[in-house]
């Protein structure tokens, strides 16, 4: 590339680019992994490390969201870069599953090499006054995780907690260093955010039936057992579904909005809100492998009680962000998720696979209604 036309390279992206795309391939390895410790460990104490874990990880995550948005890896030096955080987030993958109890240095240093190159990739845009904000809180935070997997007992979820505190909330309560503040520097391309976040709730959904059908007993796949793989892939799909009947909606809105709101929108909706769809995910993906595992019998109050809290807790996400960005009734999700819990006891005493199919009745009969409330606006928009 010339020196002319580099100067004239835009410096936000237009599309999603293959190299985000393996990026995210290696990030969703985090999704399985903390499936993996939250079926391990499905009690408040497993729930609580799956929490911190995750919103450690999903805040680096969407800072490279805003990175690639903001300095497209086209370059192979900006792609070399990305592989070496992508190299970092495969190294807390991995940690993982002993975080809290044998393998947080690792998460630690591999959490350092996510920040570190997180920060100098963005050192190469126009945004780096703002990148500057936010530096010592990201570098704080992996260092309270290092110092986290060099210590045993109560002083490592501790400092876990005070890891999460320093990234995610401290810059919202100090005077001068606004987390909304530095995101005003940033130039969001609403196509490309959206765009990206999408492929990867469906890589997520992907990983999703990869351990449906890992966690499907061979040995006993009778009529019932295969029942519950059909029921059990519907679930995600209508989970995908109500997902992407937003995204049109919500990238117009973004792609309207001034940019000082369009960073509160993308703040609100595709940190926060997303964060907690994610998670509601990874909670359902836990109860919906106990129902493949034993479709014929009760599922427990615990499995029952994370399948249901799970998907609800991702349509309230979806109910919020329409109820932010105006792009639909939020009250379909919210009935919905109230009618999705109160359905617990069904998986909890009497059959797992029941459970299942009233979840998917639930969400179905949703899907229909709203559609069918939409297709006349439609209609009267085309005449």
């Amino acid at each position: 590339m010339t020196p002319a036309r580099r100067g004239t390279e835009p410096d936000t992206a237009d599309r999603v680019t293959p190299v985000e795309l393996f990026f995210d391939v290696v990030f969703v390895l985090t999704i399985t992994q903390l499936v993996r410790l939250l079926e391990e460990h499905l009690d408040w104490t497993g729930l609580g490390r799956t929490f911190l874990i995750f919103g450690l990880l999903w805040y680096l995550y969407t800072g490279y969201a805003w990175l690639t948005n903001h300095v497209p890896p086209r370059r192979p030096a900006r792609k070399l870069l990305l592989f070496a955080g992508m190299a970092g987030f495969l190294l807390t993958a991995i940690a993982i599953p002993d975080a809290f109890t044998g393998s947080g240095l690792l998460f630690g240093i591999g959490y350092l090499v996510v920040v570190v190159v997180h920060l100098t990739l963005f050192s190469q845009s126009s945004a780096r006054a703002g990148v500057r904000r936010l530096a010592p809180y990201n570098l704080g935070a992996a260092l309270l995780v290092i110092a986290a997997g060099l210590l045993t007992g109560p002083a490592v979820p501790a400092l876990w907690a005070a890891a999460v505190f320093t990234q995610t909330f401290l810059p919202y309560l100090l005077p001068g260093h606004s987390w909304l503040g530095a995101a005003g520097s940033f130039n969001i391309s609403a196509a490309h955010f959206v765009e990206r976040h999408g492929l990867l709730v469906i890589v997520a959904f992907g990983e999703i039936v990869v351990g449906i059908g890992m966690g499907t007993p061979l040995e006993h796949l009778g009529p019932g057992t295969t029942a519950a793989v059909v029921m059990a892939l519907a679930l995600p799909a209508a989970l995908w579904w109500t997902y992407f009947t937003d995204t049109g909606p919500s990238e117009t809105t973004l792609a309207h909005a001034e940019p000082g709101t369009r960073s509160r929108y993308a703040a609100r909706v595709w940190i926060l809100l997303h964060f907690l769809l994610l998670l509601g995910a990874i909670v359902a993906a836990t109860g919906l492998h106990a129902v493949v595992a034993h479709p014929t019998e009760p599922a427990g109050w615990p499995s029952a009680l994370a399948l249901c809290s799970g998907v609800a807790l991702f349509l309230v996400a979806i109910a919020d962000a329409r109820r932010v960005l105006r792009t639909g009734a939020a009250r379909s999700r919210l009935i919905t998720a109230a009618l999705v819990l109160a359905s617990t006891p069904i998986g909890a005493t009497v059959n797992a696979a029941l459970q299942l199919a009233v979840l998917i009745l639930l969400m179905t009969a949703m899907l229909l209604v709203d559609g069918h409330r939409t297709e006349p606006a439609v209609n009267a928009a085309r005449t």
